[in-house]
């Protein structure tokens, strides 16, 4: 067990469930785990279910090992995951490239610039994939948009808003390179048309990540989604991407947005987002990026920050993802340039400043998208570099 379970509270016919540990300390009644310290090696916890019903009770003990937490490492250089678009028959499938080093502006694609993840679950696309680190440090996980739209067989874009797929992908990897335990797991309410470009935060104060997607919500009297609205962004929580929270509306503008991300500072996040509307003089900032801030994860009433970011340097700019530098005060942003260049690295000394400058002289994994940068040590690194082919 390295991270936080979900203990069920309830089962079926009406039971009820309470737990008991016999090591509070490491794992307590509610799931909540507190592995022991590096080199105290692991520990077993007996943990023991009652289940009840009226009168009648039963009880079944399970039995937990809680590993030692790894011991911190320096981060020394980057991972991204990515897609290339559905230009191609492997476009909608996940790649991954390492920096050169510690250069966040200079990659070398792996496995030969093929993918490394495929999906033959739901519509058989991935897109914007996204991994997250445990707070441990140790567990991954990688999520990614259940879509494929190559050569027409998803639909029309306003089709896949209506009908399209409410889950998200799912793996978990101990070491970056293999990925187990593939699945659909959906996410979305009934009402939802899509989900889109689900990401993921740790949140301590919760014990839980929370997972936020855009998804067009729809009237509950219109099943058939035939009506008109716009993407609005969801979340849910979870401890352990299997059993989810019911979805709850994060951030509703009063017109669409997608791509949302998130990067924490100075205790507090800062929230990327596509500005969704079409071009107008009434919006000039639309097809960009907006920029807010809040002390909550969750809350739903951030701060302005700045907008417009990426006007001037790209078309237009979707999929935001933002990393901060592994060697000093200072943050990456990548913007997909979508039907242009793909990604284009902007970089800042200074979050709550909103101003962002295009970087020169990068070199980038072709045809990179919407995806993730991810710091890591120097043996996730070396492991990545063995594991598969430079391209």
């Amino acid at each position: 067990m390295r991270g936080n379970l979900t203990l069920p509270a309830a089962g079926a016919h009406g039971t009820s469930v309470s737990w008991r540990s016999h090591k509070p300390r490491l794992i307590d009644a509610t799931g909540i785990v507190h592995r022991p310290a590096p080199g105290a090696g692991p520990e077993r916890v007996k943990l023991t279910a009652v289940v009840t019903r009226g009168r009648a009770a039963a009880r079944r003990t399970f039995t937990a090992s809680v590993p030692e937490l790894p011991r911190k490492q320096a981060y020394t250089g980057y991972a991204m995951s990515y897609f290339t678009g559905e230009g191609t028959a492997d476009g909608e499938q996940i790649r991954m490239a390492l920096s050169r080093g510690d250069d966040a502006l200079h990659w070398q694609e792996l496995n030969g610039g093929e993918p490394v993840l495929t999906s033959d679950l739901g519509t058989e696309g991935l897109r914007d994939p996204f991994i997250i680190r445990s707070p441990e440090g140790d567990t991954f996980y990688q999520i990614a948009t259940d879509l494929r739209m190559y050569g027409g067989t998803g639909g029309s874009w306003d089709q896949v808003q209506r009908s399209g797929s409410r889950s998200i992908m799912v793996w978990e990897s101990e070491d970056l390179v293999n990925w187990t335990d593939r699945r659909l797991v959906e996410v979305a309410p009934e009402t939802a048309g899509n989900t889109w470009a689900p990401e993921a935060y740790y949140d301590e104060e919760l014990g839980s990540y929370v997972v936020f997607w855009a998804s067009k919500i729809y009237a509950a009297d219109d099943p058939e989604h035939t009506g008109s609205t716009y993407n609005r962004m969801m979340y849910a929580t979870t401890r352990d991407f299997r059993t989810f929270s019911e979805p709850a509306v994060w951030h509703d503008p009063g017109y669409s947005v997608i791509d949302s991300t998130v990067v924490r500072h100075d205790g507090g996040y800062y929230r990327f987002t596509k500005d969704e509307r079409n071009p107008s003089s009434d919006t000039p900032c639309s097809e960009f990026i907006t920029v807010e801030k809040s002390r909550e994860l969750t809350s739903g009433a951030y701060d302005f920050v700045a907008d417009c970011v990426g006007k001037g340097a790209v078309e237009r700019g979707e999929g935001p993802a933002v990393f901060k530098s592994n060697t000093e005060e200072k943050w990456y942003l990548l913007i997909d340039e979508f039907g242009g260049r793909g990604y284009v690295p902007f970089e800042s000394t200074d979050l709550d400043s909103g101003r962002w400058s295009v970087s020169t002289g990068y070199a980038l994994p072709a045809g990179a998208r919407h995806g993730t940068v991810l710091p890591v040590t120097q043996e996730e690194y070396e492991r990545l570099l063995g594991a598969y082919a430079v391209g």
